[in-house]
């Protein structure tokens, strides 16, 4: 029997279906006050399990008769009112996935992130050999992935079989305009900037395809980079811009701009109440000239990831 933790959310609701598609059954936690989504709602070969993963005591319940489990849960979060949170739930949640695991025998993929990647040397592409260096200026989501993608390592060293993913920037027409959707929901609504930097991006039915793959391979101790090309963020905004029939953002923002734009944004929390919309360390990424390698994934499952100015085009009529 399967299991698959965060199957409410855009990876792993994705990753539900696809296995599903297949026929095969699949046990499915979700906290009590999260939403089926719409994806896989009467879908009769998922059956759901009430847990939350920072509660091992009810989430033991889940793993009887379980010998694969795929951990997508997890938060993520740029503002730093955020940051325990964010350790309590992708570091303690994970080690909580990894003890019952070890505990049943089970095999896992853990979905960790390519925010959890090291830094290559000058003309390097990053990839899964580059581990990370602890940098003062992280932030604390980097910081929560990486944490807990060492959890995983040390299950490995006391014997678990298991298999780690590190998924690029996703993206997908489910996602609506949360997460990702964000992006395009910006852009939709009259976006003038761009910054000058970069990022891995990936579809998210590719990630759910490898993480299927990899699970079935037998393939572990081992870690893979997901991401279907780099671009640079004024070629990405351009071609959503293209997506929605609408004018490209066409000024380039300088650090001193965000710093500004990320400091009236926290005064203006202040007054409203509500999180910041833009954030330090969103601000700070954005520069991030950041290109990844997909050559150890495609090279051993012979994957052939979909052309990112197609999935662009799919999200944006999908949100039209």
């Amino acid at each position: 029997m399967i299991l698959v933790t965060g199957a409410t959310g855009f990876l792993g609701a994705e990753l539900v279906k696809q296995l599903t598609d297949q026929n095969i059954p699949v046990r499915a936690t979700r906290r009590s006050s999260s939403k089926i989504p719409a994806l896989l709602q009467n879908n009769t070969l998922v059956s759901w399990h009430i847990a939350d993963i920072n509660e091992p005591e009810h989430l033991a319940d889940a793993f009887e008769g379980i010998t694969q489990v795929y951990h997508c849960a997890a938060f993520v979060s740029f503002d730093p009112k955020d940051k325990a949170k964010l350790l309590k739930i992708n570091i303690e949640g994970t080690a909580n996935i990894v003890n019952l695991c070890l505990e049943n025998n089970a095999r896992l993929l853990h979905v960790s992130s390519i925010a959890a990647l090291g830094y290559p040397k000058k003309d390097e592409l990053i990839s899964e050999k580059h581990f990370w260096d602890y940098d003062p200026k992280a932030h604390n989501y980097a910081i929560s992935k990486y944490q807990g993608e060492m959890e995983v390592w040390r299950g490995i060293a006391e014997g678990l079989d298991a298999v780690i993913v590190n998924p690029a920037v996703i993206i997908g027409k489910n996602a609506g305009f949360n997460g990702s959707g964000a992006i395009f929901k910006l852009v939709k609504e009259g976006l003038k900037f761009y910054t000058d930097g970069a990022t891995g991006i990936v579809d998210v039915e590719d990630v759910a395809k490898c993480m299927i793959l990899l699970m079935d391979s037998g393939i572990t101790e081992e870690r893979f980079t997901l991401s279907a090309d780099n671009l640079h963020y004024k070629d990405f905004f351009a071609q959503i811009a293209k997506g929605f029939g609408i004018k490209a953002p066409s000024t380039e923002a300088k650090r001193w701009m965000l710093g500004i734009a990320w400091r009236a944004a926290k005064f203006a929390s202040i007054f409203t109440g509500k999180p910041a919309a833009l954030t330090k360390d969103a601000a700070r990424s954005s520069f991030n000239l950041s290109y990844y390698s997909n050559k150890k994934i495609t090279d051993t499952l012979n994957f052939k990831f979909k052309p990112l100015n197609q999935s662009i085009a799919e999200v944006c009529h999908a949100l039209k």
